[in-house]
């Protein structure tokens, strides 16, 4: 009786699933396991949803490339649509980003609606984006100078700049981000500031955001940022450079200075303001001009960027220094 069982069970098998729809069973289990690498690549290579990447594969028979670019472009649409509606939405919060580079440096300021948005890893690329931007227009400027020089750039000009990796607009990344988080982002400002060789920059953020970027990232965040344009008369070695540049910074962030001033600046009354005359923030029984004048350092100028800030304010000229130390 057994053995008529089985041998009826092995006709029905053979009816019900033929071995040609067995072979194509196996073979339709491993295109699934080749889409399912695929769509874990595309993901892995933009970071949009497996959602997402799915459509796009099915879209173009699983191939990767014009994959990869529909969705970016998709995204990209959709950013532009997201923007167009949240314009006009206060956007009070963000980043100051500080990038260094040799005798150069760039400050910019990027802003968005929430303190949550500006931790976001998306965010900070788009920071890090404006200030490589940023650095990359103003090349080969800093040839042959006997002087510093510095510039600013508004919003509108940040945006007509290009990308340093892909070589698209600021105003395209900003949209493309703002699709991503779904919150209104402006750009605001930058300042370029490039000494010669006698000179040195001193910089500093406070309030640093801890960068979700990866470590080799040369762009720093914070809520508040300083450049402080020196001119020194003796030879010193770097690290003891870069440590009183970065005091300096922090003085000008936390003393917020209008204006240089000079040695011969008494404290109080209007001086109040003058950097040189101002008590020094890491040791105020002494001012900043007394702190620097033993070290043959002169401060020429400077710039404070605070997130958020009026920019009347932020973009008054300060004076230059003139004095000799």
């Amino acid at each position: 009786m057994d053995m008529i069982v089985c041998g009826l069970f092995r006709v029905l098998r053979a009816k019900v699933f033929p071995l040609h729809q067995a072979r194509y069973f196996h073979s339709e289990t491993r295109l699934l396991a080749s889409d399912k690498s695929l769509l874990v690549k595309l993901r892995r290579q933009t970071g949009y949803s497996f959602v997402k990447c799915k459509q796009a594969l099915d879209k173009f028979n699983n191939d990767l490339k014009q994959a990869e670019a529909w969705l970016h472009d998709e995204a990209q649409k959709q950013g532009w649509s997201k923007a167009s509606k949240l314009k006009g939405r206060k956007t009070a919060e963000g980043l100051i980003g500080l990038l260094q580079e040799g005798n150069c440096a760039v400050m910019v300021e990027v802003n968005c609606e929430t303190d949550f948005v500006a931790r976001n890893a998306n965010f900070q690329q788009l920071v890090q984006q404006v200030a490589l931007g940023t650095m990359m227009h103003y090349q080969g400027k800093q040839e042959t100078l006997s002087t510093y020089i510095k510039s600013f750039l508004g919003a509108d000009e940040l945006a007509q700049l290009k990308t340093s990796s892909d070589g698209t607009s600021l105003s395209d990344q900003v949209a493309l981000t703002i699709g991503k988080l779904g919150e209104n982002m402006t750009l605001r400002r930058a300042a370029w500031v490039a000494v010669p060789p006698n000179f040195f920059i001193g910089s500093y953020v406070h309030g640093a955001t801890p960068s979700n970027l990866p470590s080799s990232s040369t762009v720093v965040f914070g809520r508040y940022g300083a450049l402080v344009i020196c001119q020194t008369s003796e030879e010193s070695s770097r690290s003891s450079i870069l440590e009183l540049g970065r005091r300096l910074g922090q003085h000008v962030v936390g003393m917020s200075p209008l204006s240089v001033g000079s040695l011969q600046d008494e404290p109080g009354g209007d001086t109040e303001t003058k950097m040189l005359a101002q008590p020094f923030l890491l040791d105020p029984n002494i001012s900043m001009g007394e702190y620097l004048y033993p070290r043959g350092v002169a401060v020429l100028d400077f710039l404070r960027f605070e997130c958020g800030e009026e920019l009347e304010m932020a973009n008054a000229e300060p004076a230059r220094h003139s004095a000799e130390n």
